[in-house]
């Protein structure tokens, strides 16, 4: 939702500078003409402790037939490895677990967080947008998208319509997006809150997604650009998480209290679950400024909350400075989440038969997270541009600290991971 080429000259270069998604790599500044631009990435992301890494590489492909209707193509490829939480407790013993195929185990050493050393992907993912003018003051664009991984698929389509008003100072838009998902996980689908030992399901299981979007995009001034949108976002089916689970913890009085509660020996875990519905909804403001030396201030601020009790809050901030063909751009990102209403760090074995649904994934607990980020680009004499970025992540969770035993352990280690994007723009 950006001005059109009839906005005041300024803020068309004030949003031709904008700076790329944290996480995506692009520069937003597309190439006028009639030949095909081309904008390519690489992302490396890493946790720290040997925890997940990610290697993205990204290619754009966009045809402009006129100066407001377009082609676009995006293909994108992900390769993750490393280890990711289960969802279990640390222990003063060492743990073992049954791999998500059901072909072996891995174990935990004492003290130490429960990691699945088997954690492997591979995606790949293809879109196809086409936006074009609907006479003088309408425009519109529809997509689709194809992504696919080993365990998991999704098919979507989008589409948008905006009316200009105010001498195509005011845009109003409106979206519309759905999406259906299959889920597919090795060894099957696990019966929620069933232990790890119970057999699963062999079936897939699937989920659909309807997204609504509407915004209002303001040229304020020569050198002012705001934006607000609101969303809402309803998913049905399938949102268990196949390959986590919790630990259940001892809570009879005596020598393993605040242990892990064993029944004939062994530890008991149970599978996470979910409810099969979800309803988000988000606010949304930015704004971009151009100063007097034409170096750019973008602020912006989401707010989210559904009706599994998460609300979130994320602050972000960048500063362009601009040269004669160079930028600098550093970058900070605030986050805050609440956890949801089923968030749990763990359950004992006093209440673990009667729960309705339970998770310890740390995505859904109370969270803060800040990023530093800084962005480089060289354009050269022929327009192209090379761009490179580098981001630091830290991350904090908070809750529960358990009892007996369970208090002598970290439930809620730090993260930190560096993301590095280099790319170039033709």
């Amino acid at each position: 939702m950006a001005a059109t080429k009839q906005s005041p000259k300024d803020i068309a270069a004030l949003l031709a500078t904008a700076s790329c998604a944290l996480t995506g790599g692009f520069s937003s500044v597309a190439q006028a003409g009639e030949n095909w631009d081309v904008d390519s990435a690489l992302m490396v992301y890493s946790e720290s402790d040997s925890r997940v890494t990610a290697v993205e590489p990204v290619l754009e492909l966009k045809r402009k037939f006129d100066s407001e209707t377009a082609l676009t193509l995006r293909a994108v490829g992900d390769t993750l490895t490393g280890a990711s939480p289960n969802g279990a407790t640390p222990s003063s013993e060492a743990q073992t677990f049954s791999r998500p195929s059901g072909n072996g185990t891995y174990e935990t050493a004492p003290n130490s967080d429960p990691l699945d050393d088997t954690f492997r992907d591979t995606r790949g993912s293809f879109s196809i947008n086409y936006n074009a003018p609907l006479g003088r003051d309408w425009a519109y664009s529809v997509g689709s998208y194809l992504s696919a991984e080993h365990d998991y698929q999704s098919l979507g389509a989008n589409g948008t319509l905006s009316r200009y008003l105010n001498n195509k100072n005011t845009t109003l838009t409106l979206g519309l997006s759905a999406a259906s998902d299959t889920i597919s996980p090795e060894g099957g689908v696990p019966v929620g809150l069933s232990t790890v030992t119970t057999a699963k399901d062999t079936g897939d299981d699937s989920k659909t997604l309807t997204d609504v979007m509407f915004g209002v995009t303001q040229v304020i001034n020569r050198n002012t650009l705001m934006q607000f949108n609101y969303g809402l976002s309803q998913s049905d089916g399938y949102h268990t998480d196949p390959y986590k689970f919790l630990s259940v913890i001892d809570d009879n009085a005596g020598a393993n209290y605040g242990g892990n509660y064993k029944i004939s020996g062994d530890n008991q875990y149970v599978y996470e679950k979910r409810p099969d519905s979800r309803l988000k909804q988000t606010l949304y403001w930015q704004t971009k400024y151009q100063l007097s030396n034409n170096d750019i201030i973008d602020l912006s601020y989401r707010y989210m909350w559904d009706d599994w009790g998460v609300t979130s809050h994320t602050l972000e901030g960048k500063y362009r400075f601009r040269f004669d063909n160079q930028y600098l751009e550093p970058q900070v990102r605030l986050y805050q989440q609440s956890a949801a209403d089923f968030y749990q760090r763990y359950l004992t074995s006093s209440n673990y038969q009667s729960q309705d649904y339970a998770s310890a994934d740390y995505r859904l607990g109370d969270m803060t997270a800040y990023t530093l980020g800084l962005k480089y680009g060289y354009t050269f004499e022929d327009e192209s541009e090379a761009y490179g970025k580098i981001a630091l992540y830290h991350q904090e969770s908070s809750g529960d600290e358990g009892f007996g035993k369970l208090k002598q352990q970290d439930l809620y280690p730090s993260m930190d991971a560096v993301m590095v994007t280099v790319g170039y723009r033709f």
